[in-house]
């Protein structure tokens, strides 16, 4: 078996009703996704996808890909090594290459990627939705607890809301709004996105923690390696969560050795793929620092994320309380809503791991050239 192509698409869709985090000015309204599809010389495909920043598709067109011409898809572990070798390090490419060799070898095996790492741990993955952001022309008194109930009424148990863009005092208020409206056994996150100062952060915390929210993600700035968060992490009084920016366990390594979260969040698309993201998950647990994957993408992406959180044990011997979540994002985005021939979709708050080969799922082609630019 040998590599005969490696295709990138960059895909853009124009929102509907512009939308973003606390830092996002103005509110972003395009969305971008970075597809990479590798095809063998008898025609089997596997797909990747990663976030279209700092040259990842550069990288990919100009370096990766024609390195990957002729080679055989099947020897693993010496191409994983060879695509971080010559490219300054750069994760999202190796993310989405990666991703893509997978979903390769395990249709070629007639495997689900999960089974390729080793078997999955669980045949159904939990959810918690990040839905509640941001949006052009409405206020977030209003906007937070209506999408709040609707997601309940889905069937969802557990909920993310960004914060940071207004005054702790007003954002407070919305979230002790939420919990009422959610009730008590329905789990809340935040996301302050790097918006706060360690002031303002802890006064946040507090307030959170008094609405028995599970954690707190990522409120200072996350550059350069995310400084200051140890010393937050030890003045908050809830988990503190971060990490969907690490670029490889070298920078994973620095937060856990320096105890800076309680819970650490690698993106395969964005760390350097599957393989990478498991590798610091296992750091973390030695660790006793849980491993909740941050995904923020399409059905690619998700698909993928699946088979990780598949393979991630629960961080302790009792009963599975704390089992990891996947991060599905709400928010308007196109290729969660019809990349996918038969989507991953969420039932009572889970979604079934995919006993297909590779990421268990097929990519509409045409849809991706719709919406490539």
């Amino acid at each position: 078996m040998r590599i005969g192509s490696v295709e990138t698409f960059l895909l853009r869709h124009q929102l509907e009703r512009p939308f973003g985090a606390s830092v996002s000015v103005p509110l972003s309204k395009t969305r971008e996704t970075l597809l990479v599809r590798i095809e063998t010389e008898d025609g089997l495909v596997g797909w990747g996808e990663s976030a279209p920043i700092s040259g990842a598709r550069g990288t990919i067109d100009d370096h990766l890909g024609p390195q990957l011409i002729g080679r055989n898809p099947m020897e693993y572990r010496r191409l994983w090594r060879e695509l971080w070798g010559p490219n300054f390090g750069n994760a999202l490419a190796v993310g989405a290459i990666e991703t893509a060799l997978n979903d390769l070898r395990g249709k070629a095996l007639g495997l689900p990627v999960a089974e390729l790492f080793g078997g999955r741990l669980r045949d159904q993955v939990p959810v918690y939705v990040s839905a509640l952001a941001y949006v052009e022309g409405r206020e977030i008194e209003d906007e937070y607890p209506e999408v709040a109930a609707q997601m309940v009424e889905c069937g969802h148990r557990a909920i993310k809301m960004r914060l940071g863009r207004y005054d702790v005092e007003r954002e407070a208020k919305v979230a002790e709004q939420v919990r009422k409206t959610v009730g008590p056994d329905v789990k809340l996150m935040a996301d302050g996105n790097g918006a706060y100062t360690i002031g303002s952060a802890l006064e946040m915390a507090h307030a959170l923690d008094e609405l028995d929210f599970e954690f707190f993600e990522e409120p200072l700035p996350q550059s350069p390696h995310y400084a200051g968060y140890a010393e937050l992490r030890t003045k908050m009084p809830l988990p503190l969560a971060g990490g969907e920016v690490l670029d490889s366990r070298a920078t994973a390594r620095e937060l856990i050795e320096d105890r800076a979260i309680d819970i650490i969040q690698p993106d395969l698309s964005l760390c350097g793929g599957l393989c990478e993201a498991l590798f610091i998950a296992e750091m973390a647990a030695l660790s006793r620092i849980r491993c909740i994957p941050h995904c923020w993408g399409g059905d690619v992406l998700i698909a993928a994320s699946v088979h990780l959180l598949s393979l991630l044990p629960d961080p302790h011997w009792g009963l599975p309380t704390d089992t990891p979540l996947l991060e599905l994002d709400q928010s308007e985005n196109p290729w969660r809503d019809g990349l996918a021939i038969e989507p991953l979709t969420a039932e009572e708050g889970k979604i079934t791991v995919p006993e297909r080969p590779g990421l268990g799922i097929e990519v509409d082609l045409d849809v991706v050239r719709d919406y490539a630019v």
